[in-house]
């Protein structure tokens, strides 16, 4: 395939036939080089060199009663991890203060559960008032599952600017992963932050099982469906789920599907995120050929690299890290430990 020619068309407004893009995924190995430096072009066109940093929070942790396969935190899970209700205001600030210091422009509230309550909505619009106060340039994201038009509507009106909602993978194969809800359940979340007014973060987790035909589908879905942010997570099996003995990505695999959704969706912000480090390992700076966005200081259960490291990697590859926008100078480091999780079940029920 001539990957140089392919960029072009994309750069003119073109796009990828579906055989192109399954060609993209079944590039071998000697030719990675040569499509990630045609899907630079593409990245850098509307991206330039920048890297968005971005920091999540596990706002609520376990006690969740759907079976994704993949998740530490769900019913069918047996992994040893903390379990907490939703966090006080005051520590979700602290994380945001947290998130600031770690150089963040998007700080991102994660909580386990089918989907939120309204008092939880409620809770957490309070923590974000409260954020935006402090630092009214931060970008919030709320990732909190299955969630109604009127709570999207009501975080909107908080100050929440994107809600995160994977589709995970393609709706052929999503019973695979998943029994509790359906593919379609995820869809009409993602058309209820539409119609909210919000912008829209969904993509997927590879590795779990899927064929080349599954995560071609995910890449044209999440075109289709107009997504802002698109996350790539590559799957970090953790001991205690289902797919805890499935290690079937490669640091390639997982560079061309940087590159196919980098390819399909040229415009957008895509994010190398969860298992990065654990997939992709002393490579991890190629993914920023194709995302133009990261995750720092851990994930929900598994740790992630270091503020200071990434931005070392981000400048060591020739970018550099977008501008926060936020003054930094006075806010406190403040960590959120296991204590303080513990804590919030007396706080917040």
């Amino acid at each position: 395939m001539d990957y140089e020619a392919l960029a072009d068309r994309v750069l003119a407004g073109g796009t990828l036939t579906r055989e192109e893009a399954l060609a993209v995924l079944q590039t071998q190995d000697a030719e990675l080089p040569t499509l990630l430096g045609a899907t630079r072009r593409v990245r850098e066109r509307w991206h330039g060199r920048r890297v968005k940093v971005c920091v999540l929070l596990n706002a609520r942790s376990g006690l969740c009663p759907e079976d994704c396969g993949y998740c530490s935190q769900s019913s069918v899970s047996t992994a040893p991890i903390q379990k907490y209700r939703l966090l006080p205001v005051e520590t979700m600030v602290a994380g945001a203060r947290r998130a600031v210091e770690a150089g963040a422009k998007r700080y991102c509230l994660v909580t386990s559960g089918r989907g939120p309550s309204d008092r939880d909505v409620e809770h957490l619009g309070q923590a974000v008032r409260a954020i935006k106060q402090e630092f009214p340039d931060l970008e919030i994201c709320c990732s909190l599952g299955l969630t109604e038009l009127s709570q999207a509507q009501a975080l909107k009106a908080a100050g929440v600017g994107w809600i995160n909602h994977n589709l995970n993978t393609g709706e052929r194969f999503y019973p695979e992963i998943c029994s509790t809800h359906t593919y379609q359940d995820r869809v009409r979340t993602i058309q209820n932050i539409k119609q909210a007014g919000l912008s829209t973060c969904s993509g997927g987790i590879i590795g779990m099982g899927e064929r080349d035909e599954d995560l071609v589908d995910l890449a044209f879905a999440v075109r289709a469906l107009d997504i802002d942010s698109i996350p790539i997570n590559f799957l970090h099996p953790i001991d205690g789920t289902p797919l805890a003995g499935r290690r079937e990505l490669t640091t390639e695999r997982c560079l061309k599907a940087l590159c196919l959704v980098r390819l399909l969706n040229p415009t957008k912000e895509i994010r190398a995120a969860g298992g990065r480090e654990l997939n992709l390992g002393e490579h991890q700076a190629k993914a920023l050929c194709a995302a133009n966005s990261i995750f720092v200081e851990g994930y929900l259960t598994t740790p992630g690299q270091a503020a200071e490291e990434a931005d070392r990697m981000i400048r060591e590859m020739g970018f550099e890290v977008e501008p926060s926008g936020v003054d930094s100078h006075n806010a406190i480091d403040i960590a959120v430990t296991g204590d303080e999780a513990a804590a919030s079940d007396k706080i917040y029920g």
